[in-house]
């Protein structure tokens, strides 16, 4: 772990001292528009020659910047702000003379005079670092056409997606994950697959959080991601067509429509999804089996060859009414229908412990799913006066309701392929309906001397009602009820919530944010079944707290403090059977108990582009997949189980940086420990281990408006709990050009070129060993064409929406690679 820390030191050095001469140019000015300072406005020093990019800066709260030690030379500054025309300044020139200059004020242009007959795109950097946050604007980079949102994600600085599609952010499970601000209500599993069925078109950007402020639930061990969809911001009427499709070993496709109308007091917006994708999966298991004196009895490898087949319409609505300058009311539908189908064929071989086959297994396996999702919103928006005192109010209510029809037929035969057994079929029916409720109130205050003030409640309240039917096909040919596996589920929660937040600089140099939140939660699960129930009721505290520090203008600090939870996903408590095969299924847990977590971060931030953060987080009674088996029927299954405590550390560098006016570059890049300590299935484990990951995007900006771009991730062995993965990575390239005077753009993206992007691992510990790989439909050739279409003016969008955990924690939606 030394040798790790200190080189990513090194580069971190290396890089800044290779930033930091010390010419003793310097260049200063002030930005406007619209009679007020432009803020957070993009300016960029070009050599005078070949407009090369020699150093960036932003605005402050007064528009002002400053660019120092500058070598002597001609140069001209460029100044860009969303909503406003580029500008460039005269050239003018630094010397011994004239070592320090001096822009007139700058006032920026309107951009909306051209939006009658154009649409006008501010460029944007695919990776923007904020003080809370890491922004990654979608359509910055062409490799995102044609892909789903989970392979944005994947791309994403210090976003790793693991084999069944569980999202990990910075070495850490345990992510909430949101779509405008409101939560998917689905669980890890399903999440991934609701993720892989919603085209990357729809996205504009990712926020992502390690340690979020108070004012966000508690949910989320590692931290947040916010996935903001498009939003029309322009008046009149306006929007895009998208129209899409690939080719890996199966086809997909995806298409999108988004349209916006605003007038007067009304603003009517609404968009259109259909997204098709046919996969493939090649799962491979060998697991071993031990008698009770260590050594080797019987070898299964097992080989599943999987075909998902699912589709995904998505629609939402809603409309704005502006009652007054200070009021606004909302109302949101949305909504999607999620059918499909998976067929499986697997074979298992099974070994003695001299290798020799002694029987062989067939499973056949096939099931229809469909899942539909309604929901609604109701929101208020009150602006009491011109400093920013506001209210906003938010009523949510969602469903989803699932229909799943499965079927599993089993024929063994012995070595020489005679049936040694009659074939076990069986056939399950497994209804689903889950009912949300959730309302909030924030209030926002900004004080004197740049101070700010926020509070706010939720409550939620949550109704799951799972059932599952199974039959066995008897030997007489009639179908006979399975009292083993069918069982029925209902669980109830409420969970009340409250917070305060306060911020202020504290002086030049120093600024501090510090936040409480309250969360009561109260829980109910019942198994009519077995007639067994429990309970669980409790209340916790969850203390934020931020320390900013600004050293100079190219170099500032900033350390946070969090405390989180996470509490199981609905469906994992479900006690039901997913099968695989006869001798591999899944099952729900209805005792999991809820994570809670301490993390603590570190920041250094040079220059804006520079990011190097030290990360430590302490979590109790991990909610972790965990692998168990039966040795008296050779069976294995997976649940999720609190398996022990983690201590993680983790040391990351990224930076953001121009190489030259038409070559830009992200790279993220790092370190990772891992401790796992605790009772796992009746035993003891104490592992940890060390990992790195890096990914990084190139992007050229050509002649005649083409982009190229090249990117790839890599990941060395990791450890989590009890399961190792070896390492693993991907290379893709993309090509797009705008046609149509920039109101259309044609992108070809090419996605794992190499095939190489595939899971292997194993787990071994205790009774457990089984080794694991794991390849399905990667390499994709992606083609799409998006035309936009607008008139009118730019506005200021809302965000709507007030639920903000439950939704993260629903089994639901199918998909699949």
């Amino acid at each position: 772990m030394k040798k790790l820390i200190l080189l990513l030191t090194l580069i971190n050095t290396a890089s800044i001292y290779s930033f930091a001469q010390t010419p003793s140019g310097k260049v200063d000015g002030k930005i406007s528009g619209n009679e007020k300072p432009v803020e957070a406005a993009a300016i960029s020093l070009l050599n005078a020659k070949d407009s090369s990019v020699v150093k960036i800066a932003v605005t402050d709260k007064s528009g002002l910047f400053s660019l120092e030690k500058i070598k002597n030379g001609k140069y001209l500054v460029s100044a860009e702000a969303v909503g406003f025309s580029k500008y460039y300044s005269e050239a003018f020139n630094i010397d011994a003379k004239n070592a320090n200059y001096t822009l007139k004020d700058v006032v920026l242009k309107a951009s909306s005079q051209q939006l009658s007959t154009v649409v006008v795109t501010a460029s944007r950097p695919l990776i923007e670092q904020k003080i809370d946050r890491t922004v990654v604007n979608v359509d910055a980079s062409p490799t995102n056409v044609g892909l789903s949102a989970l392979e944005v994600l994947e791309k994403s600085p210090g976003i790793t997606v693991d084999k069944d599609g569980n999202i990990s952010l910075k070495g850490k499970q345990g992510v909430l994950v949101l779509v405008d601000g409101k939560p998917t209500y689905l669980s890890a599993q399903d999440l991934a697959n609701l993720l892989k069925n919603m085209p990357s078109v729809n996205l504009d950007q990712i926020e992502i959080m390690t340690n979020p402020p108070a004012k966000y639930d508690a949910s989320g061990n590692a931290g947040v991601i916010n996935i903001k969809t498009k939003k029309n911001k322009v008046k009149g009427f306006n929007g895009s067509v998208t129209l899409g499709a690939g080719k890996g070993i199966n086809p997909k496709t995806n298409n999108s429509i988004n349209m916006n109308y605003r007038t007067g007091k009304v603003n009517i917006f609404g968009n259109y999804s259909f997204n098709w994708n046919k996969g493939m999966q090649d799962l491979d298991l060998t697991r071993k089996f031990y008698d009770s004196t260590n050594a080797l009895e019987s070898v299964y490898k097992q080989r599943t060859k999987m075909t998902p087949n699912y589709q995904m319409h998505s629609f939402k609505a809603g409309v704005d009414y502006f009652v007054t300058k200070k009021t606004t009311l909302g109302v949101v539908l949305n909504g999607y229908v999620n059918p499909g189908s998976f067929t499986s064929n697997g074979v298992t071989n099974i070994y003695d412990a001299n290798n020799n086959l002694t029987a062989t297994t067939l499973a056949n396996n096939s099931s229809k799913e469909k899942w539909n999702n309604i929901g609604g919103n109701f929101n208020l928006r009150h602006t009491f006066d011109t400093t920013g005192t506001e209210l906003t109010a938010d009523l949510d209510y969602m469903n989803y309701k699932a229909n799943l029809n499965q079927m599993f037929e089993n024929q063994f035969y012995n070595q020489v392929g005679v049936k040694i057994q009659s074939d076990e079929i069986l056939r399950g029916y497994l209804p689903s309906n889950i009912n949300i409720y959730t309302a909030k109130v924030d209030f926002t205050k900004p004080l004197k001397h740049d101070a700010k003030f926020e509070a706010g409640v939720k409550t939620s309240y949550v109704k799951t009602d799972n059932n599952a039917f199974y039959d066995t096909l008897g030997a007489s040919g009639e179908w006979q009820e399975d009292p083993r596996r069918t069982n029925h589920f209902i669980y109830t929660e409420n969970i009340n919530a409250a917070y305060v937040n306060y911020s202020r600089p504290l002086s030049k140099k120093w600024s501090a944010q510090l936040g409480l939140r309250l969360e009561n939660t109260n829980s109910k699960g019942q198994q009519l079944t077995t007639n067994t129930e429990f309970e669980r009721n409790y209340t916790q505290l969850f203390p934020t707290a931020y320390i900013g520090y600004k050293l100079n203008e190219k170099n500032q600090l900033a350390l946070s403090y969090g405390r989180r939870i996470q509490r199981p996903d609905y469906q994992d408590m479900n006690p039901f059977y997913y099968y695989l095969d006869k001798y591999t299924y899944q099952v729900g847990n209805p005792y999991l108990k809820p994570q809670f977590s301490h993390n603590i971060e570190l920041n250094h931030t040079f220059k804006g582009f520079l990011t190097t953060s030290l990360q430590y987080n302490k979590t109790k009674d991990i909610i972790q997949e965990v692998l168990e088996q039966i040795d008296s029927t050779h069976t294995s299954y997976v649940k999720q189980s609190n398996i022990a405590d983690r201590d993680n550390v983790a040391l990351s560098v990224s930076a953001n940086f121009p190489v030259t006016k038409w070559y830009k570059t992200n790279i993220y890049a790092q370190g990772v420990y891992n401790r796992f300590r605790g009772p796992v299935n009746n035993g003891y484990i104490d592992v940890d281990g060390l990992g790195f990951m890096a990914n990084m995007t190139n992007t050229f900006s050509l002649k005649k408006n083409w982009t190229l771009e090249l990117n790839g991730f890599f990941r060395s062995t990791m450890t989590e709990g009890t399961l190792v993965a070896k390492p693993m990575g991907m290379v893709s390239f993309a090509v797009s050009k705008n046609v149509m005077k920039n109101k259309g753009t044609v992108r070809l993206n090419v996605r794992d070129f190499l095939d190489i992007q595939q899971f292997r691992g194993y787990s071994k510990y205790q009774n457990v060993d089984v080794q694991i790989h794991n390849q399905w439909d990667n390499r994709v050739v992606n083609i799409s064409f998006t035309y936009r279409f607008s008139k009118g003016q730019a506005v200021q969008q809302r965000k709507r929406g007030g639920s903000d955990d439950e939704s993260s924690r629903v089994k639901g939606g199918g998909g699949g690679n």
